[in-house]
């Protein structure tokens, strides 16, 4: 029975991809925004979850305790973009700031599968199905400069990214020599070489591919889930400090801009309270979710679309993918000296 279902999902994608279906892969920053935009009653996930308490203090009326909301929201942080062509990024105003660069400094160092995509069957078995993508993450352009930062500060009604726009958090050229394993500091994870450790998934029913190592290379026949490994991997470095990576940490300070944060929690896979995932190209999703649906029975798999619309898969042929990484955070509006919090 299983057997069958993926002859019949086999069958689904032909018709995709001769329906000419899919395209390459590209966006602009209007674009972005507009999709994150539609996404935003689905990820935004608003709600006041709990009072903030302030000491207000003058000379001439003395100290009282004032109170404010504490708010929950997601906010989109940061476009994770996972590329093939490293002269050609798919955010067109990205670029001219990284693609150039991107590509001067891999032809110093080198390509350890050519321009990228599959790794073919020549060699060790193991190595059969491998792909290799650039990958880099820059602030959302809704970011602290923007829209949902500016509409923070005015109504103090959500909070705002904490990120700036265009800013490069992650570039895989700039971290060669970990992305690529040139420097084996991944290999001291003991999720490097525990089974099961840090799947995307569940295994060993069902995996998407392992978080570690966090290199630019992984084990994977779906194109599709192979990149959205990768976009974990580099959201895995961002959200954290200390991290043996060329990188800037999205971390900051509790206060600042009129607000006092709870900061979230390190992204972790499969937990959707450290952050949730949309994608922006090939495919745009008006919705949030983590990396490791288990689509082992379904007909038409989370890459190839639906059944209702086959060309609204999620290949892209030249193989680039754009996504959202939407994180949770806590706020509250200053109002004086912060005192405590309760749900």
């Amino acid at each position: 029975m299983i057997q069958a279902l993926r002859h019949l999902r086999v069958l689904a994608l032909g018709m995709l991809l001769a329906s000419g279906g899919a395209h390459a892969a590209s966006t602009n920053t209007l674009q972005i925004i507009a999709d994150t935009t539609a996404a935003l009653p689905a990820c935004l996930r608003w709600r006041i979850d709990g009072v903030c308490f302030w000491l207000r203090c003058s000379l001439f009326s003395g100290c009282s305790v004032r109170v404010s909301p504490r708010i929950r929201n997601y906010v989109p942080e940061v476009v994770v973009t996972v590329r093939n062509n490293l002269t050609v990024h798919p955010w067109v105003e990205a670029s001219p700031l990284l693609a150039t660069s991107s590509g001067v400094l891999t032809a110093l160092l080198g390509g350890p599968a050519g321009s990228g995509g599959y790794i073919g069957p020549t060699g060790r078995d193991t190595r059969r199905y491998q792909v290799y993508r650039e990958a880099d993450a820059l602030g959302h352009p809704l970011g602290a400069t923007g829209f949902l930062g500016a509409l923070s500060f005015l109504a103090g009604v959500v909070c705002p990214p904490r990120t700036w726009p265009m800013f490069p958090y992650f570039n895989s050229s700039l971290d060669a020599l970990a992305w690529r394993a040139i420097l084996p500091t991944e290999l001291f994870y003991p999720a490097t070489w525990i089974p099961g450790m840090r799947e995307i998934g569940s295994w060993p029913i069902n995996t998407w591919g392992t978080v570690h190592p966090r290199t630019g290379r992984t084990t994977q026949t779906n194109e599709p889930k192979a990149s959205a490994v990768l976009a974990q991997r580099v959201g895995d470095i961002i959200t954290r400090t200390g991290q043996p990576h060329v990188y800037v940490p999205i971390t900051a300070s509790r206060s600042g801009a009129g607000f006092r944060w709870d900061n979230p929690p390190p992204l972790r896979e499969n937990d959707a309270g450290t952050g949730m995932w949309q994608m922006l190209e090939p495919r745009t999703d008006t919705s949030c979710y983590v990396f490791g649906e288990n689509d082992s029975l379904s007909l038409v798999g989370w890459a190839d679309g639906t059944l209702g619309s086959l060309g609204d898969g999620r290949r892209d042929p030249g193989g680039d993918y754009v996504y959202n990484l939407w994180r949770p955070y806590r706020c509250c509006r200053r109002r004086g000296w912060f005192i405590g919090s309760v749900p």
